[in-house]
C-alpha cells in the first residue's frame, strides 16, 4: 500500500468489492488496496440513550451484495456526566446536552495528533483486542485537545471483542442484528470477534473505520449529543420520518467524527495515508439506509471531517434534510 496523497475532491471511481459487479459512484480515488471478501451485511441495528434501552438505530434488511455492515448500539445513561477536570481550575466539566449548539461543534476545535502505534493485525480475539486496545487510546489521545477547548469530559472507553448477555445497556443484541455497538452505560465499544472477522476479515481499512464510528458515538455520548439526540425521538421504535431523521443526523455524524479522527493521525505511525484513505472510503461502501442515510451521504459526510478538518464540519444537525437523506 503506497502513501500517495489523494486525489482532488471530487474525483470518483467505481469500488471494488470483490463479487459486486456493479460500480459505486461514489467511492473515492483514494489510494487504497482493494477490499478482501466479506459476509454480506447483517439487517439490524440497535440504540438506547439515557441508560434505557430504547430503539433508535434499527434498519431495515439489506441486499446480500452490500460489501459492508455498519455498527450497532448507541447509548447515552444517565448520571455519568462527571469527566475530569481541566487546565488545573479544580472545576468538573460537564456535558452538555445540545446539538447544533453544542460546544463541541464552536469553530476552530479540531481532534489533535496522534502516532498510533498499533501490533499486528490477527484473527485471534487476543490479537483483535490488543488491536483495539491499542487504537482506543489513539483515538482518546486525538480528541483529547477537542474536547478540552470545548471545555467537555473525557470518559474512558473500553473495547471489549466478548459479547456480554446483559450490560449496562441492557440485552445484547444477536450476531444478525449487528456487528459492533457502543454502550454510553459501561462507556464500552463492544466488537465481538466473530462478527468482525465476518464483516472485515484482516481488512485494516476496515476495522479501523468501524472502530472509529464507535468512538465517535463515544465523543456523542462525552458531550452530551446523544442526550440531546434522545429528547427528539418520539417513540422506542423509529417508526416516524422526523425519528429516522434523528438518527441519520446521528450515524452520519459518527462517520464525520471517525474521518475526523482520521485526517488528523493519517501518515503517522501505522496509519499510512492510503491506509487513511481506505478507512474513510469504506464509510461509502453500504446499501442506502432510511436510518443511516443513502451511500452517497455516508461517504460525504465521512469526507466533510476528513477534508474539513475540524467539529464543525460535522454539525449533520444544521445540515437541511436534504443532505442528511
Amino acid at each position: 500500500m503506497n502513501d500517495a496523497e489523494p486525489s482532488p475532491p471530487g474525483t470518483v471511481r467505481p469500488s471494488e468489492p470483490a463479487w459486486v459487479p456493479e460500480p459505486n459512484p461514489w467511492a473515492p480515488n483514494w489510494a487504497a488496496a482493494p477490499p478482501v471478501p466479506i459476509a454480506p451485511p447483517h439487517n439490524r441495528l440497535w440504540g438506547a440513550v439515557a441508560g434505557v434501552l430504547i430503539v433508535v438505530l434499527t434498519i431495515s434488511l439489506v441486499a446480500a451484495t452490500v460489501p459492508r455492515r455498519v455498527d450497532g448500539r448507541a447509548f447515552a445513561a444517565q448520571g455519568a456526566d462527571t469527566g475530569r477536570a481541566f487546565g488545573g481550575t479544580g472545576s468538573t466539566v460537564k456535558s452538555v446536552p445540545e446539538l447544533a449548539r453544542n460546544p463541541l461543534l464552536a469553530d476552530g476545535i479540531t481532534p489533535g495528533p496522534a502516532t498510533c502505534a498499533l501490533p499486528d493485525l490477527g484473527r485471534s480475539a487476543d490479537q483483535l483486542e490488543a488491536y483495539y486496545g491499542r487504537l482506543a487510546d489513539c483515538l482518546a489521545e486525538s480528541w483529547r485537545p477537542a474536547l478540552e477547548k470545548a471545555n467537555e469530559p473525557r470518559l474512558i472507553v473500553t473495547v471489549s471483542v466478548k459479547l456480554p448477555e446483559h450490560s449496562a445497556c441492557g440485552d445484547a443484541p444477536t450476531e444478525n442484528e449487528a456487528v459492533a455497538y457502543y454502550c454510553g452505560g459501561d462507556t464500552t465499544i463492544y466488537a465481538p470477534t466473530d462478527w468482525m472477522l465476518a464483516d472485515a476479515g484482516l481488512n485494516k481499512a476496515r476495522h479501523i473505520a468501524t472502530i472509529a464510528h464507535e468512538y465517535g458515538h463515544h465523543v456523542q455520548r462525552e458531550s452530551g449529543i446523544l442526550s440531546a439526540a434522545a429528547d427528539k425521538m418520539t417513540s422506542p421504535n423509529e417508526d416516524s420520518a422526523a425519528d429516522k431523521e434523528v438518527v441519520r443526523r446521528i450515524e452520519l455524524q459518527a462517520n464525520c467524527f471517525g474521518a475526523l479522527f482520521l485526517a488528523a493521525v493519517a501518515g503517522t505511525g501505522s496509519i499510512s495515508r492510503s491506509l487513511a484513505n481506505a478507512a474513510v472510503a469504506d464509510y461509502g461502501r453500504a446499501n442506502d439506509s432510511d436510518t443511516h442515510g443513502s451511500r452517497k451521504h455516508q461517504l460525504s459526510w465521512a469526507k466533510a471531517g476528513y477534508d474539513g478538518k475540524t467539529t464543525k464540519a460535522c454539525d449533520t444537525w444544521s445540515a437541511p434534510v436534504a443532505e442528511v437523506s
